[in-house]
């Protein structure tokens, strides 16, 4: 049997924690019904026996304590609420604890914005992880040495997991149960919860929004400027001769400001630009292509599918309401 501890931090959200919660319990039922053993132990762990959880709205009874569990297989760390950086402190009792039980053998994975608690643990230095596309700019500031992957829905790296935004923590979870018990049981939890299973990434859920909690003025002004003018051929010898800033410079700044060299923030922009027309308006994609700057359809339509992971036309047909109900 695996032992599944779901911890219960201070002011953490409720759906991600009971909703793994119920999932793994009706993966034991399945196995009941068959006349099986259970086969996962699943206990709600805190740093005490009730725990206020989003926002005080409700309080969670957890099953034991962590001075209560010496050894545990899995890990679940569901998403937080509020101010980060005060989750983090109100939360570091954990922190010890939890990389105990990892260098022990037992496996972690973070829910979302769980993914601040995981990080200030230490175990994803130099790893993968995702999170809420929201929280990009943040878990960059605060965790620089993570290998961010926002476009994620789920990564898996040496027994540790992570999943991106809200309701994908649903992917993760079933993704879980597949490596442990097999897909038919996984097929079977995601019909019995309505979950679309093998869902890959949120990238056509990201809206982005470029890092600008920074004190780098002059790239500030340049981001401003992009943001402005996304309509019209920007170069990086243009940007740089306005800010008298020599481009080798230029693009190392603007990377190290905000996570994105000079063409990829362009390119962004622009996409975001075009998401808006294509969810929007009836312009045809060509229209939406030259509204943004481009001029070359290939071009256009290969850099809107990495970033949004669908093609102008999917992307129109999953979020434009008046052209799907038509």
């Amino acid at each position: 049997m695996k032992h599944i501890s779901i911890i219960v931090p201070k002011g953490a959200i409720l759906g991600s924690l009971e909703g793994s919660r119920q999932i793994l319990s009706q993966v034991n039922d399945f196995f009941k019904m068959k006349g099986q053993p259970a086969v996962f132990d699943i206990r709600l762990v805190g740093l005490s026996k009730a725990t206020a959880v989003s926002g005080g709205l409700f309080t969670v009874n957890t099953d034991v304590t962590i001075a209560d569990v010496d050894r545990t297989d899995l890990i679940i760390i569901p998403a937080i609420d509020g101010v980060i950086t005060e989750a983090l402190e109100r939360n570091s009792e954990f922190v010890p604890w939890i990389k105990k039980q990892y260098e022990q053998g037992a496996e972690i994975a973070s829910l979302c914005l769980g993914a601040f608690l995981l990080a200030s643990t230490g175990l994803l230095e130099g790893r993968k992880c995702a999170t809420h596309w929201l929280a990009e700019n943040d878990f960059r500031m605060m965790f620089p040495e993570v290998d961010l992957v926002t476009e994620k829905i789920i990564t898996d790296e040496h027994g540790i997991y992570s999943s991106g935004g809200a309701f994908s923590y649903l992917n993760l979870i079933l993704y879980l149960i597949e490596k442990y018990v097999g897909r038919e049981i996984a097929i079977m939890a995601a019909k019995v919860f309505a979950i679309e299973l093998d869902r890959k990434d949120q990238l056509s859920f990201t809206i982005f929004q470029g890092q600008k909690a920074h004190e780098d003025e002059q790239i500030r002004n340049i981001q401003e400027f992009i943001e402005k003018n996304f309509h019209e051929k920007i170069t990086i010898d243009q940007l740089a001769d306005m800010q008298a800033i020599g481009r080798r410079n230029l693009e190392r700044r603007f990377k190290k400001a905000t996570a994105n060299t000079i063409v990829e923030y362009i390119q962004r922009v622009k996409m975001e630009a075009a998401k808006f027309s294509l969810e929007t308006s009836r312009e045809n994609v060509n229209e939406v292509m030259y509204k943004v700057g481009y001029s070359d359809t290939k071009a256009f339509r290969t850099t809107f599918k990495r970033i949004t992971g669908l093609s102008p036309i999917q992307y129109r047909a999953k979020y434009n309401r008046t052209i799907s109900v038509n």
